[in-house]
């Protein structure tokens, strides 16, 4: 599973609740997007959350 380039989001582990107290296993997912962008190393193509690209953290590869 991947994770933000920025700032190493993933996929974090919770329960599923029934209305009977069941609890099963589930799995939240940042939304990540695959795009390439420029970095210390030249551009790249990595996985960027939409809260770093919202928020400006990035700089887009053209």
């Amino acid at each position: 599973m991947a994770s933000c380039y920025v700032c190493g989001k993933k996929k974090v582990v919770g329960h599923n609740v029934s209305h009977a107290n069941n609890k099963t296993k589930r799995y939240f997912f940042p939304n990540l997007q695959r795009m390439k962008i420029i970095t210390e190393k030249g551009p790249r193509r990595v996985h960027v959350c939409t809260r770093c690209l919202r928020s400006g953290l990035i700089k887009k590869a053209i």
